[in-house]
């Protein structure tokens, strides 16, 4: 299911949070509500942390990770860094990485098989992503943005890239990912995705401004509705009924 949330006044969620299908890392800040929704949401299943990265409250644009570990810049304090590798699962692999290209929330997206980088990422910095997420690494550009990481978000279910992606590389980044990909706009046709929207495989948060159709593509390709409660219960009336027939 997709929800709707503001980091205080600012709709960018994934600014402000990172989500993956092990952890959830949300900014430090007076949006108490912020945080609680995601608490609400994703608790039960994974934990949710209360960080700063490298002093700034932009946790989402400055690492990137996934289920098998979580890459911060080396900007990051020895304070941070501890206090996210205690609130991590132990199996996640958490990595200070020397890049000039520091955002990299912004310059890498990935999921947990396939990661797409910016075309100008070190070499030693593509090795870590590989090793440290585990995932196959190509470099990319999204609708001739290098920025990747800010102009698609996608899960191992699906993914939503820059509205202005030609057809040809929808279906190359969806052969390369092997999940289905659909060109779209968050927080009311914003195209910049990665800053709109934050998801994993069975939740998604976007800006309070995405309209309900922006809302049903979400939860269309990233197969949001099939996790819902209600959609389990009328699977299992019309199993009943079926079994009755």
């Amino acid at each position: 299911m997709a929800t709707r949330c503001q980091f205080e006044n600012s709709n960018d969620v994934g600014v402000f949070a990172k989500l993956t299908n092990a952890y959830c890392l949300a900014a430090l800040g007076g949006s108490e509500n912020f945080y609680s929704v995601f608490e609400a949401e994703l608790s039960e299943h994974i934990p949710v942390v209360k960080t700063s990265i490298a002093g700034t409250r932009l946790v989402g644009r400055v690492c990137v990770g996934n289920k098998n570990g979580l890459l911060l810049p080396n900007t990051t304090s020895d304070q941070e860094l501890g206090h996210i590798r205690n609130s991590l699962p132990d199996e996640v692999v958490v990595q200070r990485i020397d890049e000039r290209l520091s955002a990299l929330g912004n310059c890498i997206a990935c999921n947990d098989y396939v990661s797409l980088i910016h075309p100008d990422i070190d070499r030693e910095t593509e090795e870590f992503v590989a090793d440290v997420l585990g995932v196959e690494v190509f470099k990319m550009s999204i609708a001739s943005n290098v920025l990747v990481g800010s102009y698609c978000a996608f899960t191992n279910q699906g993914g939503l890239v820059h509205p202005h992606t030609s057809v040809e590389d929808l279906d190359e980044l969806s052969s390369l990912l092997q999940v289905p990909i659909v060109a779209g706009t968050v927080n009311r046709g914003s195209d910049v995705i990665g800053a709109g929207l934050v998801a994993n495989d069975w939740s998604a948060f976007c800006g309070l401004d995405t309209t309900a159709t922006e809302l049903s593509v979400i939860e269309s390709v990233l197969k949001l509705r099939d996790s819902q409660p209600s959609n389990i219960v009328k699977e299992m009336r019309a199993s009943l009924i079926d079994s009755m027939v």
